[in-house]
């Protein structure tokens, strides 16, 4: 790896491109004022325009100095901290202009909706997920905020408290199996996700010698937060801004979950014996370094260093080379469309999956064996 090392002045300069994100909220008022076709500008910006900027700009990197200070990356922080009462305000006004737009046909208010989704699921998730990391309280509730309006506050718990501690391995649900497909994966992680992190959260009051009931227990907090959520959409746009409510969330989630499914698929942590697993590596999740997706998703894609350095912020996320992390070929939003098609996902992706085992573990020759054992799963 190379490392650069970041001044004051380079901060900034390198701060600008992820304020990018904030382009959708004046693509949603286009959408919203003018109707028909613009109602689908959503997804284009997100989804077309950094693919195809993918494609111009290329792979970036080269590497922040992971010590620089706090002080010098504050319009990186900055963009995340403001996301929430920006998504919420442009939420609850198309909550309750939309359903009384009569000039809006239910496809488009529909298309409308699902584009609020792409940037709560591609934006606002994914802004939870980097606050949530932080030791900052004010930070951590701009991530609870922001999970309770798309209805999936337990990601909070399960990310935390599942996830990071039992990645590519058996007992992480959103480590997606190798020849698993996502359209089978989704249902999965929807049943399992719920059940993982409440008894995380279950056993955790436990060492403290707490009940389950006690109030320490952030799904009372969760149910609070979603609650008021789905009471605000009604009261803004009634059945029908509850019904559009529940749509975008469901759009939201969908698209953390297409996510969850590129960044580790296939991948296996070496199993030591007695439930025990080697420790997190960059080898164990997906690597991409393509800079505009980058600067839409604030660094996501450099997900084999968030595993190995979790408290890691997003501008000071390492790239790696080919020989310590594997490398998708696309950035994520091509990744997520392809993922959608299983057949062709598996075409992509399964030969890339042998190729990291055969370079990071040679001595492990029968992976239906290996995994069988370890996962009753079909590999």
């Amino acid at each position: 790896m190379t490392t650069a090392t970041q001044t004051p002045y380079a901060a900034v300069g390198s701060a600008l491109p992820f304020w990018l994100s904030l382009g959708m909220m004046p693509v949603a008022l286009i959408g919203v004022g003018v109707g028909g076709w613009a109602t689908a500008l959503l997804p284009l910006y997100s989804w077309g325009l950094f693919s195809l900027l993918d494609a111009i700009g290329g792979l970036n990197t080269a590497n922040a100095n992971p010590e620089t200070d706090e002080d010098d990356i504050f319009l990186h922080t900055l963009l995340t901290q403001i996301w929430f009462p920006l998504q919420f305000l442009l939420l609850c006004g198309m909550l309750w202009f939309v359903p009384r737009a009569n000039d809006l046909g239910m496809a488009e208010k529909i298309t409308l909706f699902f584009g609020m989704g792409v940037v709560s699921g591609t934006i606002g998730i994914n802004y939870s997920h980097e606050l949530m990391h932080q030791k900052s309280k004010v930070e951590r509730w701009c991530a609870d905020l922001l999970l309770a309006t798309v209805l999936y506050s337990h990601f909070r718990s399960e990310h935390l408290r599942v996830h990071h501690l039992y990645v590519a391995t058996p007992r992480d649900p959103v480590s997606a199996r190798y020849n698993e497909g996502f359209h089978r994966f989704f249902p999965r992680v929807l049943r399992q996700c719920h059940v993982s992190a409440w008894r995380a959260e279950v056993a955790m009051l436990a060492r403290k010698s707490r009940p389950w009931y006690h109030r320490a227990n952030p799904y009372w907090r969760y149910a609070a937060l979603q609650g008021a959520m789905l009471v605000l959409a009604y009261a803004l746009g009634g059945w029908m801004g509850l019904g559009l409510f529940l749509f975008q969330a469901f759009i939201a989630i969908w698209q953390l979950e297409l996510v969850n499914y590129i960044e580790h698929y296939g991948l296996t942590r070496r199993h030591l014996g007695g439930g025990k697993y080697e420790h997190v590596l960059p080898r164990h999740s997906w690597n991409a370094a393509h800079r505009a997706s980058n600067w839409l998703l604030i660094n996501l894609q450099r997900h084999s260093d968030h595993h190995y350095k979790p408290d890691r912020r997003f501008p000071l996320l390492q790239t790696y080379s080919a020989a310590e992390a594997p490398q998708l070929p696309y950035g994520y939003p091509v990744m997520t469309m392809i993922a959608m098609v299983p057949t062709l996902w598996k075409r992509v992706m399964n030969p890339r999956v042998r190729a990291w085992r055969k370079a990071f573990y040679p001595d492990i020759t029968d992976w239906h064996a290996y995994n069988k054992a370890l996962n009753p799963l079909p590999r």
